[in-house]
């Protein structure tokens, strides 16, 4: 029997992380509540969750800080809880590495959907590179993104990227001066079960650009009102 995924609740509300706890336990996850920020730091180190709901205001660090500094050195999926009424900037949100945010008072059934939804779309490098051995990559003057390892060079030195940010970087190289709407590149890249929203897709792509600068051979452009390609000259 394979073992339990761990998802580690951090929020102050002891009523709500219990409710949380509750209903994540009934379909078979393992949790662990935690009340405040710099505690969340330390246990995430211990507990080591598959992934962590992540409340933005707590006591000491909030979530946007708890974020910021977990997606220093790890990638486990992060999904932020915010009450209704709080300011609460979404993209922000996604800039610092959160995958995925819902607003309280939220439906359990939903949250435990986009739990399972997450963890889905987080291990699914995993599921293909089983499914497909052959390599997979493409390849520009100085770009070479490889589907097969999750690896991408620039300019002779590797570059650090979640699997999404790849994943959506090799879609649009695979396919050079295509044109893809946004909501193309949700479907392909996040697929038809993801609950964000274009945003999702706007951030992401600002990540390529600040780790992949354009060159005279290539480019990621923005194609205004409609979406995004991958620009050979």
């Amino acid at each position: 029997m394979s073992a339990k995924q761990r998802i580690l609740i951090v929020d102050d509300d002891e009523n709500i992380a219990e409710l949380v706890a509750m209903y994540l336990e009934k379909e078979f996850f393992d949790t662990k509540i935690v009340g405040d920020g710099q505690d969340a730091l330390k246990v995430f180190e211990e507990y080591k969750p598959d992934l962590m709901l992540l409340d933005l205001m707590l006591p000491g660090l909030d979530g946007y800080q708890v974020c910021r500094e977990i997606r220093t050195h790890s990638t486990t999926p992060i999904i932020m809880l915010s009450a209704k009424g709080e300011v609460f900037d979404k993209v922000l949100g996604l800039e610092l590495g959160a995958d995925d945010y819902l607003m309280k008072p939220f439906d359990t059934k939903e949250l435990v959907a986009r739990v399972k939804a997450v963890l889905r779309r987080y291990h699914q490098p995993d599921m293909a590179a089983k499914e497909q051995p052959a390599q997979k990559e493409v390849n520009f003057e100085g770009l070479n993104v490889n589907l097969t390892n999750y690896s991408v060079t620039y300019m002779g030195s590797k570059v650090d990227m979640p699997p999404k940010e790849l994943e959506l970087l090799f879609f649009l190289c695979a396919s050079p001066n295509q044109v893809f709407t946004r909501e193309q590149l949700l479907e392909n890249i996040w697929g038809y079960d993801y609950l964000g929203d274009t945003r999702t897709v706007d951030v992401h792509v600002k990540r390529l650009r600040e780790k992949i600068k354009d060159t005279k051979d290539w480019r990621i452009a923005t194609v205004w009102g409609i979406g995004y390609k991958f620009e050979t000259r």
